[in-house]
Formats: C-alpha cells, sequence, structure tokens
C-alpha cells in the first residue's frame, strides 16, 4: 500500500476525482485508457468481485484502517491511496464523499452485442435513456430480476457514470451490457439488428395494437428483447412499427406512463424467464 497525503488540490494524479468530466474519463479517443470512478465500499467491492481492475484510492485517512482496509488489501501493494481531511477531500471533489471512499477504476474492453446476448433469453434496450439515477435504477432491477444483458443506444447515459454507478449499487458490474449501434445508422436499424440476433422485440409504447403486459404471447417467447424509450418522449416511431410487438403496461385514472425505471422494474418482474 502505497499512502500518499495530499498536499495540493492541483495535483496532476487526482485529476480523474476532480477536474476530468466524465467525457474526459471515458477518453474516446484512447478507449483502453478510459477511468471511471466507483464510489463507497460496497460498491467498490462489487466491481473488483466482478474482475474490474483499480488504479488508484481516494479516502479519508480514518478509513484507512476503517471502511476501506479490506478494499486496499484487495488491490495491488503498489496501487496509490490518497488521503486527506475530510474538507480538504470535499475541496478536491466538489461534495462530501459517500462512506468517504472513491476508487478510479480501468474501464472494461466492451464486447459486441452478439457477444453478451448469445446464450441470453431476455435483454433490454434502453434507446436515448439519458438520466443517471433511471439508468442506475434499471440496471438494479435487471441484476434483481434475472435480465440477462442490456443494450445501450449511444445517446443514453454511460452505465459507468459515476452516479449511475452508485444509485445501481454495483448492479452496473453484475449484468452485461454494451453499445448497440445500427448498421445503417437509422433507429428502425436497431431493431433490425436485435431480430438478426434471433429476438422477438418488443416497444413499451401506447399504440392501438399494444399488449398488455401479461400478455401470454410475450411471457411464452424463448428470446425477447424488451425496447424502452426517453423519460419524455419516449420511443421514436420508426422503432415502434418496426418492432414485433407493442407492450403496454395497463393503468388506472387515466395515468398514461410511469418513470421509466419504475416500468422497467414492473416489466422485468413480469416477463422474467420462468
Amino acid at each position: 500500500m502505497k499512502v500518499k497525503e495530499i498536499t495540493s488540490l492541483q495535483a496532476q494524479e487526482l485529476e480523474a476525482y476532480s477536474t476530468l468530466t466524465e467525457a474526459q474519463l471515458r477518453n474516446r479517443l484512447e478507449p483502453e485508457k478510459g477511468l471511471f470512478i466507483a464510489e463507497s465500499p460496497k460498491v467498490i467491492s462489487v466491481a473488483l468481485d466482478a474482475g474490474l481492475e483499480p488504479v488508484s484510492l481516494l479516502c479519508e485517512r480514518k478509513h484507512i484502517e476503517g471502511d476501506a482496509r479490506t478494499i486496499i488489501e484487495r488491490c495491488p501493494a503498489e496501487m496509490p491511496v490518497y488521503t486527506g481531511s475530510r474538507e480538504l477531500l470535499a475541496q478536491l471533489t466538489g461534495y462530501t464523499l459517500t462512506r468517504g471512499v472513491l476508487c478510479a477504476m480501468r474501464r472494461p474492453k466492451p464486447l459486441s452485442p452478439e457477444e453478451i446476448c448469445k446464450d441470453a433469453h431476455r435483454i433490454v434496450v434502453l434507446h436515448g435513456v439519458v438520466d443517471t439515477t433511471n439508468v442506475g435504477a434499471i440496471f438494479r432491477s435487471a441484476a434483481a430480476l434475472g435480465i440477462d444483458a442490456l443494450l445501450m443506444t449511444r445517446d443514453s447515459c454511460d452505465p459507468l457514470n459515476r452516479r449511475a454507478v452508485r444509485v445501481s449499487m454495483g448492479s452496473v458490474f453484475l449484468v452485461p451490457w454494451t453499445w448497440l449501434d445500427a448498421e445503417d445508422g437509422t433507429p428502425a436499424g436497431t431493431i433490425h439488428k436485435l431480430k438478426d440476433m434471433g429476438f422477438t422485440t418488443a416497444a413499451m409504447a401506447l399504440r392501438k395494437d399494444d399488449i398488455n403486459i401479461d400478455d401470454l404471447q410475450l411471457k411464452q417467447t424463448e428470446h425477447l428483447a424488451l425496447i424502452m424509450g426517453t423519460e419524455g418522449d419516449g420511443l421514436p416511431d420508426a422503432i415502434i412499427d418496426a418492432a414485433d410487438l407493442v407492450v403496454k403496461i395497463p393503468m388506472h385514472h387515466g395515468v398514461d406512463s410511469l418513470n421509466v425505471g419504475n416500468a422497467a422494474a414492473i416489466a422485468f418482474w413480469e416477463l422474467r424467464k420462468r
């Protein structure tokens, strides 16, 4: 363990925790150098269990022999552990740390949709879902309720965003996920790609020919891809038109939609593979 006392808030080695934006952490120009930040001992432990590589740790002094101790013991001996007072760390990061521990970790090498879906029966596609809290909540529900994989369109929130990771309680490390690109660059092209992989596609939307989420046709489908849209506008018409099925959650009192995180939990439970 290499404990390094923080003496300057401008130290270059602390940029991952202080000045780098989420986009800079992703480092699209050099993906192999991309990082993300895991926060709290529990979340960091889940990431380590999943085989992710820690780069450095930032924690309050008291946590070196406290909450961070078991984390430090699992990390490479040469990995730096940066430390300082609670007040100084709050100045560095811009907020008071949750449980006083942050870990910069190497972003995993992205896999292809075909790789993560080859043995899947239930997958979810998030199309343009940008809210970090919703994405974190969806991953947590997916892990708990048996979803095999998640695919994200490029205009969706990065699941390794710091807040999404925290809200998911580390579930982003438990469910395989990757980005989904349409070969022709059109929204409907994503549906065609899912069909080419052998999935029946079900778009969550409201339309005259929609079916209820508890329909036996859905439950008996062997390979099902559930497509969920943005928090505000929902799915584009092109995706709804191209999908095999259109699915709704029946509601009362004229309510026509739920928060996408809540809708996901209901759908995952109802459509889980028996």
